[in-house]
């Protein structure tokens, strides 16, 4: 499912317009987006938990040379499925 199909069915069985499910959908990830950013999560009860985890800094490989290439430590974005949505599956 892509975000078109996404925000079609959001309108659909809420009632609304695609054009207020767009904004809808928009104003939900920029508000995780921001929550992340400031390093807070965004739980949702029975859907899951959206977090930030750092990842540290490591040593890789270049494909094409074989050559060792050190890989900086990074924050990366989790979604962690809660028991109800994965009793779902």
């Amino acid at each position: 499912m892509n975000k078109a199909e996404l925000i079609a069915q959001i309108a659909d069985e809420a009632g609304i317009t695609k054009t207020q499910a767009n904004t809808a959908l928009d104003s939900f990830v920029n508000a995780v987006t921001k929550t992340l950013k400031k390093g807070d999560k965004v739980t949702l009860v029975g859907f899951g938990t959206f977090s930030v985890s750092k990842r540290a800094a490591r040593n890789g490989r270049n494909p094409q040379t074989g050559e060792v290439i050190k890989i900086k430590a990074r924050k990366v974005a989790r979604f962690k499925a809660g028991k109800e949505l994965a009793g779902k599956m």
